[in-house]
């Protein structure tokens, strides 16, 4: 091969399905995240969700994230009990304990705990544990190979159990 060729590095194609084993998650995910406080009202939370067009919210305490809540979370938690989503706060419908993965953690890796707690997004911190990002479902597929992304897909989407009443 000519010296003055190039070959191509994992750099330079970031986006190749099969070089997904060494991507982290930084390579993939959302960094740019809006999260509620849990003093914030439902209400707010839902405006919120509603105007950037999302279902979930992390929560934070100032720098610490302390859980998140769903839209479905709003409804089920509150609105279903007939709880004033204006005086309700965030804090009393907010899912607690987390799951997360790290920004370098790797993608296979984030894939897999997705799968196995069966979740379409996941919250991503620093090793400060600090939100740093978002990690869908969707973002992961892309990376992944087609017979990987198939599973992922299949095994977060399949039936959970209803909750006891």
């Amino acid at each position: 091969m000519p010296a003055d060729r190039l070959v191509p590095t994992l750099k330079e194609e970031p986006h190749r399905r099969d070089a997904m084993a060494t991507q982290r998650v930084s390579d993939v995910m959302t960094s740019d995240v809006e999260v509620v406080r849990p003093s914030d009202s439902l209400r707010m939370a839902a405006e919120k969700m509603r105007l950037l067009n999302v279902g979930p919210m992390p929560v934070c305490d100032g720098d610490e994230l302390v859980g998140i809540v769903t839209d479905r979370d709003i409804v089920i938690r509150a609105v279903a009990q007939g709880l004033d989503a204006e005086r309700t706060q965030v804090a009393q419908a907010m899912t607690r304990g987390v799951e997360f993965v790290y920004d370098d953690d790797d993608l296979t890796q984030a894939a897999q705990k997705m799968r196995a707690s069966q979740i379409r997004r996941i919250l991503v911190l620093n090793r400060a544990k600090r939100l740093v990002g978002i990690l869908s479902l969707g973002d992961v597929s892309a990376e992944l190979s087609d017979q990987e992304s198939g599973r992922t897909l299949e095994e977060v989407s399949a039936p959970s159990q209803p909750a006891a009443p």
